[in-house]
């Protein structure tokens, strides 16, 4: 595997207002949404955005379509037009941005090959299905000058930002350890038996992944378990804790990563593990995630996101708010209000007008992403993994780096920058 770094810097304020869709900062943006699972959230945000057109919707799945389709007409009075396949409306020069809603192994891809076609993206996370990917989603959107902008939505919820400058004031002190905790009451997946599948077209859902025959099975949410497509838990919820937890550290890269534990709770067809703990040694802070994702651990209920430092504790909620604790557990502060993906949407429309700097670019996004990816392969590998921060690159473990630092891609389907 051909790997390769980069060193960026952060998109400037006065280098967004070149960024542009179209020629004014007021003029429409023309957007597709690809992918109408978690996509349908997508339109539900962008049709509460302002001038916005939602002017293509891409899915296999007909069913999925159809509701889309009608939603986009009941809300705005025109139909959108749509498509199976999202690189046949690439070349369309009135569409101005689109947004992936797709399974994980598509996310680096998809992206690609819309900077190359001059649309800017917004990608859900994780926004790339393993670490080289990363590293190529970031050269595509410099490359390219494209707005690239990732779904950790929390990054625009008000009163997080307001924790996140909370904490860089001293509210708790100096910070020196984040946890996020994820539980959930997943359930069995089954052995052997085929789902129906029939009217999706699976050669193209799966797309840059090498081919399975028993794909049908786990589409369409299945596939997160299933390291060809996914990466468990950590790569489906670990994007939105441990962004916050390296946000609230004012972190960047790891030295070293560990993970242990395991499947537990079934015996499936899932490869991922459903219940473990990854932790993130940065030298004078660390950090942990800690998964469940079969027991919701009704009892202690362990809060999202909580940083300590050296005069509290800060917790962040799952959604838009936040409570201080100080050093005896005594609540000083508490803000809450509505969570809404709207506000992230809107950022990123207003970073392609050049009129704000997004809250998620790319490459801030892929940081975290990037602990999700160490924290599989410390995981699948059954060892810690050192890294070095100035390369960006796992050291002393080329096994490591050979087998899980990228992928194998079906042929003819690599992506390239």
């Amino acid at each position: 595997m051909n790997r390769r770094t980069f060193t960026t810097a952060a998109l400037s304020t006065a280098a967004l207002g070149t960024l542009r869709a179209a020629g004014k900062a007021n003029d429409k943006v023309r957007i597709a949404v690809c992918g109408l699972g978690r996509g349908m959230g997508h339109v539900s945000a962008l049709l509460k955005c302002s001038n916005v057109e939602i002017a293509y919707l891409c899915e296999l799945d007909e069913g999925r379509r159809s509701k889309a389709v009608q939603m986009v007409q009941d809300v705005s009075g025109k139909a959108p037009q749509t498509a199976t396949d999202f690189r046949k409306i690439l070349a369309n020069k009135d569409l101005d941005a689109i947004t992936f809603a797709l399974p994980n192994h598509w996310h680096a891809p998809a992206t690609i090959l819309a900077c190359a076609a001059g649309k800017h993206v917004y990608v859900e996370k994780p926004g790339s299905h393993n670490a080289h990917e990363a590293e190529l989603m970031v050269q595509a959107a410099r490359k390219h000058n494209r707005v690239v902008q990732m779904g950790n939505q929390r990054r625009s919820y008000p009163f997080v930002r307001e924790a996140m400058q909370k904490l860089r004031e001293g509210v708790i002190g100096k910070v020196t350890y984040g946890r996020s905790a994820y539980t959930n009451t997943r359930k069995e997946i089954g052995l052997g038996a085929l789902k129906p599948a029939s009217h999706i077209d699976l050669d193209l859902w799966q797309g840059p992944a090498p081919l399975r025959e028993d794909v049908a099975k786990f589409v369409h949410y299945d596939w997160h378990w299933k390291w060809n497509w996914g990466g468990g838990e950590l790569a489906n919820n670990g994007p939105h804790g441990i962004d916050l937890v390296r946000w609230g550290l004012g972190v960047e890269y790891p030295l070293k990563v560990a993970c242990v534990g395991g499947r537990y709770h079934f015996r499936d067809e899932q490869e991922t593990p459903d219940s473990f703990v990854a932790s993130y040694d940065f030298g004078h802070c660390g950090a942990a995630w800690d998964d469940s994702s079969c027991n919701p651990r009704a009892a202690d209920k362990p809060p999202f996101v909580e940083l300590y430092g050296d005069g509290g504790s800060l917790v962040i909620t799952g959604g838009n708010g936040y409570v201080v604790y100080d050093m005896k557990g005594k609540e000083i502060e508490k803000q809450s209000g509505p969570a809404s993906d709207v506000l992230h949407f809107q950022n990123f429309i207003d970073t392609i007008r050049g009129t704000a700097k997004s809250n998620s670019e790319i490459e801030e996004g892929q940081k975290s992403t990037l602990l999700c990816h160490l924290g599989n392969i410390a995981w699948r590998t059954g060892r810690t993994i050192n890294f070095d921060p100035a390369t960006k690159k796992i050291v002393g473990d080329d096994e490591a780096i050979k087998l899980y630092w990228g992928r194998q891609y079906r042929e003819g389907w690599e992506p390239k920058v």
